[in-house]
């Protein structure tokens, strides 16, 4: 399962790029291509256990 919060985004503030890059909405920045393979639950890893801007995130909508 992909992580709820990732989008792929291919311009920024007013800048396009020439493939799109990975987004995080919860940390409201892009992130690199490793961070990617974790939102994505690449290679045996789980957003959810392996994230810490998810785990943060998730604890604050259940506070």
């Amino acid at each position: 399962m992909t992580c709820p919060y990732l989008a792929y985004r291919s311009s920024a503030d007013g800048e396009e790029f020439d493939a799109e890059r990975a987004y995080c909405t919860a940390a409201g920045r892009f992130v690199q291509p490793m961070r990617a393979d974790i939102c994505n639950d690449r290679y045996g890893l789980n957003h959810a256990e392996h994230c810490e801007i998810f785990r943060a995130h998730e604890a604050e909508d259940e506070s």
